[in-house]
């Protein structure tokens, strides 16, 4: 009866909105709302749909989309005591785990092709053609989808049917089984995380090298492309900290559950939103052609005004 009564409704009377979880939503909201209209002003330059650095950056912005979507479901789920289906928490499972892993490995990418320009100009259009960034985003996503197979198959080969049918409170704990399948996808989680700083920090300490050789309008490109690094690097170490959020999590709540509810609603913010909402004003306002096809369309009603009058 308490599972039929959350779903319809009942559970959502019986707890107050505070300001953390508005606070949540104008955030999701804001940065939903930026990501679209980039996604629209890269639809419309024939250019940005045929250069692998732009098809990149709407993956990660697709892909933010998504993780915010539905992250901020769960998070209302979760809040108000909405129970579900297992099946149905288990295809969000699924999402949040895959998208969870593609904007760092795409990031990772970002970087690589900034190699590529600066220190293989010659290569750059044979190996960053548009045929090559496809077979890069569908590599992504099969690396991404690896720890998501690995926890589910422990999942399907332990958990009874039964388990699939009953209404849950939906949370990402539910498919940890077995302590010991946590700390599997830990390690699995920073051992992607450590391949992909490896190849940040060779990626920049290859472009500083050329940096320091180039010359005139080449330096200011280099230089450009070092701040870019260092930048996919911040975000990067970020989204490594999420990782370690869930054993941060639950050693405080051994000590106090409001302190624990603090930490995870911290960790939330900072580890899990700001990450993906950087992206889109970390890339997109920086890039000086993807910048003045923003500010045009942006702008575009005032234009006509002006030219009217």
């Amino acid at each position: 009866m308490a599972s039929n009564n959350s779903l319809t409704g009942d559970g959502l009377s019986s707890r107050p909105i505070n300001y953390r979880v508005i606070l949540v939503q104008v955030f999701v909201a804001v940065f939903l709302c930026i990501n679209f209209f980039q996604i629209i002003i890269f639809l419309m330059k024939d250019s940005f749909y045929t250069t692998m650095r732009y098809i990149l950056f709407a993956v990660i912005l697709l892909s933010d989309c998504l993780f915010l979507f539905m992250s901020d479901i769960l998070l209302i789920l979760s809040y108000f005591s909405i129970f579900i289906q297992t099946w149905l928490c288990l295809l969000m499972y699924i999402v949040l785990s895959v998208y969870i892993f593609v904007t760092p490995l795409v990031l990772t990418a970002m970087t690589l092709e900034r190699y590529v320009a600066i220190c293989m100009p010659l290569r750059h259009a044979e190996l960053c053609s548009t045929r090559s960034t496809l077979h890069l985003i569908f590599i992504i996503h099969s690396l991404s989808s690896v720890p998501c197979t690995v926890i589910l198959s422990i999942v399907f080969a332990s958990a009874p049917h039964s388990f699939y049918t009953q209404n849950i409170i939906c949370s990402v704990e539910m498919f940890i089984l077995y302590s010991w399948q946590g700390h599997l996808r830990s390690a699995i989680g920073q051992f992607y995380f450590l391949i992909m700083c490896i190849l940040i920090v060779s990626s920049y300490a290859k472009i500083m090298k050329v940096a320091k050789a180039a010359s005139g309008k080449n330096k200011k490109s280099t230089r450009k492309a070092l701040k870019t690094v260092i930048l996919h690097a911040f975000q990067l170490m970020l989204s490594l900290i999420q990782l370690w959020c869930p054993f941060i999590e639950s050693a405080v709540l051994q000590i106090d559950l409001m302190l624990f509810i603090n930490v995870r609603y911290f960790n939330y913010i900072t580890f899990i939103l700001a990450p993906r909402c950087l992206s889109p004003l970390i890339y997109g306002l920086r890039d000086e052609m993807f910048f003045c096809a923003l500010k045009y369309y942006a702008l575009c009603g005032l234009y006509k005004k002006q030219s009217s009058s």
